[in-house]
């Protein structure tokens, strides 16, 4: 039932602009538990594998497989940061595809009963509408708001009410999503009260909120069911305490397969080399960090990402999720009395202590540990933004602080204005 209504209302997205859709679907209470399945489909997959990694492509540390020497950075982040690319393009069409699916199951789920499961539902849903929102607002700014589907040509709302419209969302979600079990490895790939709690503190923390962030982050660090776990196991599907949600499914759920852009060919996994590290990127772990064997590698001359290792015939577990950013969260929106949880983290990571004098100094040092330990995790280029250092760290323009609205969009919807500079 769920594929079958997923695969209609995608094809009612080709017709019209994603900023504006409707839908008339009626749920029983079982399709609407059949329906969610279709929900964590459509959400991981509708955006496309690059939307994982963006911010990772335009933050300076990844650059085109073609590069030499870290050459042509910043012409291969202009590259994509174009209104007609194909990048911009999906990824704005494949969250509003995925947030047509959400808002359809809400809205069914208004006529059924308020019964526990049902609630479940709820709260998963809200979950993922903050989640598509979080993304969208990170990349594009201000974007339209549909709290229901409609075919009403929707103009943008401004960063605030998106991040009111997130917070209210992920509130829902902590208060009706499941709670997680504690399972050792065996609860991450379904969405919990703490993975909406967690990416509420992400959210926090975007908006400069920031001992709110670190209060929320604490609270996930005194859990008994979290600790910071060995880096191999969380990139290599094996049981671990510290991943709070990732979409780990298999072959014939998902589309998502970032491996095959990061290996090459002749690797063992094999892939087809679109991607790479830069050279600084290749020398930011030094040899004590655990991290480094798992986050880079090369392979017969030529360096690879190595987070992603499921080849060809597989699909990616992509963690939204987990402690490590948890201890990052806290220890920024402390300051520097939040030095010990960033030590903390170091020592699990096999690295000695490090001091700061004063909040500058710790904010630089709180941002490099973020960029090795959330490197191909969707972070960077959105980390130098949000504390203003992108321009003068990356070297991109200004109005490369956002991506363009997609072309096609402005084309369907006349009230959409585009970004600043585009």
């Amino acid at each position: 039932m769920a594929l079958i209504i997923a695969s209609s209302c995608s094809n009612q997205l080709d017709l019209y602009p994603r900023s504006a859709v409707s839908s008339d679907a009626e749920l029983t209470e079982e399709d609407a538990s059949s329906f969610l399945i279709g929900v964590y489909q459509s959400v991981q997959n509708d955006p496309g594998r690059e939307s994982y990694i963006l911010a990772d492509l335009l933050g300076g540390d990844m650059n085109s497989a073609s590069s030499t020497n870290g050459g042509g950075t910043n012409a291969f982040i202009s590259n994509i940061m174009r209104p007609e690319h194909s990048y911009v393009n999906s990824s704005w069409k494949g969250y509003y595809e995925a947030l047509y699916q959400v808002n359809t199951l809400l809205t069914s789920l208004l006529t059924l009963p308020n019964n526990s499961e049902m609630n479940k539902n709820r709260g998963v849903s809200h979950y993922f509408r903050a989640f598509i929102y979080t993304s969208l607002v990170t990349k594009f700014g201000g974007v339209p708001i549909l709290k229901e589907n409609s075919l009403e040509r929707m103009p943008r709302n401004t960063v605030e009410e998106v991040y009111a419209f997130i917070e209210e969302d992920l509130q829902i979600a902590i208060d009706l999503a499941p709670e997680f079990s504690g399972d050792l490895g065996g609860d991450f790939n379904s969405v919990s009260s703490d993975a909406a709690k967690a990416l509420l503190a992400r959210v926090k923390l975007l908006q400069g909120k920031k001992m709110e962030a670190a209060t929320l982050a604490e609270e996930l660090i005194a859990a008994p069911y979290f600790q910071l776990d060995s880096f191999e196991k969380i990139f290599r599907r094996e049981g671990n305490s510290e991943i709070i949600f990732a979409f780990v499914n298999l072959t014939m759920e998902s589309n998502i397969n970032l491996s095959t852009l990061f290996y090459t060919y002749a690797h063992p996994q094999s892939g087809s080399y679109v991607f790479k590290p830069n050279p600084w990127a290749m020398q930011m772990f030094s040899p004590e960090d655990v991290r480094g064997p798992i986050s880079v590698d090369t392979y017969e001359g030529l360096d690879v990402v190595n987070k992603y290792p499921s080849g060809q015939t597989g699909t990616d577990q992509l963690n939204v999720s987990r402690l490590a950013e948890l201890y990052l969260i806290s220890a920024e929106g402390q300051g520097l009395a939040g030095l010990p949880r960033l030590n903390e983290l170091r020592a699990a990571r096999g690295l000695e202590p490090v001091s700061a004098g004063n909040e500058d100094q710790f904010l630089d040092l709180l941002l490099e540990e973020r960029r090795r330990e959330l490197f191909g995790e969707g972070f960077r280029w959105m980390d130098l933004v949000r504390t203003d250092k992108a321009i003068d760290q990356i070297g991109i323009q200004d109005r490369e602080t956002l991506m363009p609205i997609p072309e096609t969009e402005l084309l369907l919807n006349k009230n959409l204005v585009q970004n600043p500079g585009y």
